[in-house]
């Protein structure tokens, strides 16, 4: 039997070298070829952090090499390495038809860790057909959260869940208790799809006045106030 090929950060710097000025376009040929190869990716994974080069490759190699959803899923787990939004977000269709139970139990850690990538991933993981008609159990993941790249996963999975559940996101909405960063940010999105309805959209805008004054309010409270009136709010 032929040795597997061993991908190791020098010999795939060639490889990328031998390439020139590469686009996105050419490191999937290379990709495609290790994986028709078989090749091991493993000796990467200590350089992708710092060398962003090898990022894509390593999840790709293994990735499309793993055909059980649950064994990607599982890899992705052990292997939380995110360096930007970028590549957080390209993983999101490895996982696109895992066991919803499943999911949402990762979900549940990512979305409290100290890493921002890493909390984005619990949110932006559902943004495919594993998030359909599960608007009434992923709302109540969402959190204030400070960082941009978070709050846009937050919103653009609130708008994506308005798709096919608008009645559940406007009703869940219209008493959130969450930043007007998040919530104004989720709206934008709704307004920006052409697969939600102008009615939908007037409705969405609407609140707007609403949540501002709200969470505006809010600043007023004492904090401990403030965080068992926050506590209180339910999707029904």
């Amino acid at each position: 039997m032929e040795e597997r090929k061993i991908l190791t950060p020098q010999s795939v710097q060639q490889d990328l070298d031998a390439l020139g000025q590469y686009k996105t376009a050419d490191v999937d040929r290379l990709i495609r070829r290790y994986v028709k190869e078989q090749a091991d990716a493993a000796p990467l994974r200590e350089h992708i952090l710092t060398e962003q080069q090898f990022h894509r490759i390593y999840y790709y190699v293994n990735l499309q090499q793993i055909k059980d959803v649950a064994a990607r899923m599982a890899f992705i787990h052990n292997n939380l390495l995110f360096t930007d939004w970028w590549h957080t977000d390209q993983i999101i269709r490895y996982v696109a038809a895992l066991d919803f139970e499943i999911a949402i139990g990762y979900a549940q850690e990512y979305i409290h860790s100290d890493d921002p990538f890493i909390r984005r991933w619990g949110y932006v993981m559902f943004i495919s057909r594993l998030g359909h008609g599960h608007a009434e159990r992923l709302l109540p993941l969402m959190k204030a959260d400070d960082h941009y790249y978070v709050q846009m996963a937050q919103a653009w999975l609130i708008a994506e869940l308005t798709i096919f559940e608008p009645e559940v996101v406007h009703r869940w909405m219209k008493s959130c208790g969450l930043p007007y960063s998040i919530c104004g940010k989720a709206i934008q999105k709704i307004c920006d799809s052409y697969r939600i309805s102008d009615d939908w959209k007037v409705k969405f805008k609407a609140l707007r006045p609403e949540l501002k004054a709200a969470f505006e309010a809010y600043d007023f409270l004492p904090a401990q106030l403030a965080r068992d009136a926050k506590k209180n709010f339910s999707i029904s």
